[in-house]
């Protein structure tokens, strides 16, 4: 999506890592386990081993933030926003704050809404949920309620998975984190129908429904507006959205598992097929988050 040149961004929403200190995560398991957090740490979801350190459930313990960040000051407006992909990240939280201020009110969830922070990292960061590195890829960590996207991850969005990592692409990975955002806020991932992994698991649904909720931004994208009235993004293109469909496909289980093993294992999914993350997506686009709430009692054959 283009941002229109005269929108005013917001970069208090956005702070870059001015470094991190601590060690990375480590752990044992040898080639299965590194294929698993593979598989399931690369874009647009909370790896389990994340989320479980997070909320304490399996006893692990929360970690906070170390290092030091600043807020992105020289992105102040949309023309900053179509230049820069970390601009573009200022432009997509002003936009997406805007759209969920508005709409969260009327979602039938519990608790108040305010918006997570994010930050931005080149390498590694310390984060309430352990250490990250480029490697695990965007990911929402509820133990302090932010976003961390380390930006090099839209060139391998491109070069290893095939995306065609246009603009909007990009801010569908934005979208998609802020929407396990509205889930914690919400007390959809606290719930235990979370946890189950495979191709209508508990895990997959909530994937899917941070999917919905991205794409429910992005079908209203084009009104939200800034202090001054002027809309933050113009309408999407035919080809724009395809960009973003393209980016959903990309991240899919099964293409992900057949690039790094040869073949989809459906039971061990944890966010979804290609068809089925792209057509979530469509359904939060074309009919708003009130229908990404039911996603939990969608039967299995219909999901």
């Amino acid at each position: 999506m283009t941002f229109n040149p005269n929108a005013k961004l917001d970069p208090s929403h956005v702070r870059r890592s001015s470094g991190a200190r601590g060690t990375a995560i480590a752990g044992g398991g040898g080639l299965v386990v590194l294929l698993l957090v593979f598989v399931i740490s690369q874009l647009t979801g909370i790896d389990p081993g994340t989320l479980e350190s997070a909320t304490g459930q399996y006893g692990g313990q929360i970690r906070t933030t170390d290092g030091s960040s600043a807020p992105i000051d020289d992105c102040l407006t949309g023309a900053d926003a179509n230049a820069r992909d970390d601009c573009r990240m200022v432009g997509a939280a002003s936009s997406i704050s805007a759209y969920w201020k508005d709409e969260y009110p009327q979602l039938d969830v519990r608790g108040t809404y305010h918006d997570p922070d994010m930050q931005l990292f080149s390498g590694a960061t310390s984060t309430g949920c352990g250490s990250a590195t480029s490697s695990t890829g965007p990911f929402y960590c509820p133990a302090d309620e932010t976003i961390y996207i380390d930006t090099s991850f839209f060139q391998v969005l491109r070069s290893q998975y095939g995306a065609s990592g246009g603009s909007l692409s990009q801010l569908y990975i934005v979208a998609h984190e802020w929407g396990h955002h509205i889930q914690q806020l919400g007390g959809l991932l606290t719930s235990q129908r979370t946890q189950d992994v495979g191709r209508t698991g508990g895990s997959v649904r909530t994937e899917l429904q941070a999917d919905c909720f991205a794409g429910s931004w992005v079908g209203a994208a084009s009104t939200t507006r800034d202090e001054n009235g002027q809309a933050y993004l113009e309408p999407p293109t035919s080809a724009q959205v395809a960009d973003a469909l393209n980016a959903a496909a990309s991240v899919g289980d099964d293409h992900i598992q057949e690039q790094a093993q040869g073949h989809a294992d459906p039971d061990s999914w944890t966010h979804g097929s290609s068809e089925m993350r792209q057509r979530w997506f469509t359904t939060g686009m074309q009919q708003g988050p009130q229908k990404c709430l039911q996603i939990f009692d969608v039967p299995d054959r219909q999901l």
